[in-house]
């Protein structure tokens, strides 16, 4: 199928959205001069293929996914807030930088960031996986729930605070962990994760028998009055 082409300049965001959320699943589309435009490609069940040709504003491919798996979303640029955020299936790539919160409670699906990600990046993961290129800033993988992130570079500080069952793979340093968080021994599974997440993403930067694994203590589950006399 040709993919159809979707103008920013002479469509509204809710245009946009009505025209990828009509294509049939093998759909190709290309939105044109986004200019930092907001609220792209969000809420699509279907399976087809959205290249954003350019940067792009804020959550953009959020609440995307379904039965089928939905869309892969690649943006040829920066991104704002949230990028994939709340995503159930499919794919979003990021070619350049994403702002804050990149990720943040998805529950399946891909958020990929080949640059750097700014702070929260997945926060309240639910089950998806982020992988990033580049840095993370501070608070990333705050409260997050299930699933997976990969940081190809540096992380901020207090890295995976307030973690729940989201394993953390830094290739680089981490500036400082978060409460409850705490980095524990690189497994062989954990080398064969990292590989696979790593090749996905394109990642030919990271050594997967050379990161740091960060996952939950797991002494905040449990509220315990004795623990602390103040109380």
């Amino acid at each position: 199928m040709d993919p159809i082409t979707l103008d920013c300049a002479a469509l509204t965001t809710r245009e946009i959205n009505a025209a990828l959320a009509a294509l049939p699943d093998g759909g190709h589309a290309r939105v044109t001069a986004p200019w930092g435009r907001h609220n792209l490609a969000v809420g699509l069940a279907n399976r087809i293929t959205v290249e954003i040709e350019g940067n792009a504003g804020y959550f953009i491919g959020g609440l995307c996914g379904g039965l089928s798996g939905g869309p892969d979303v690649l943006v040829d640029g920066f991104v704002g807030w949230s990028v994939g955020e709340n995503l159930m299936g499919g794919t979003v790539r990021v070619r350049g930088n994403a702002s804050e919160c990149a990720g943040a409670s998805a529950h399946g699906g891909t958020v990929i960031v080949e640059g750097d990600a700014s702070s929260r990046a997945a926060i309240s993961l639910k089950g998806g996986t982020v992988l990033v290129g580049g840095d993370v800033g501070h608070m990333s993988g705050f409260m997050a729930q299930a699933g997976v992130l990969l940081v190809g570079g540096d992380a901020g500080h207090a890295l995976g605070d307030s973690l729940y069952e989201t394993v953390i793979y830094v290739a680089g340093s981490i500036a400082s962990l978060g409460s409850d968080a705490r980095v524990e021994d690189l497994t062989d599974d954990d080398v064969l994760t990292v590989k696979r997440l790593a090749d996905r993403a394109g990642f030919d930067h990271v050594d997967p028998e050379n990161v740091t694994r960060v996952a939950s203590a797991r002494e905040l589950y449990n509220f315990d009055a004795l623990s602390d006399q103040r109380y």
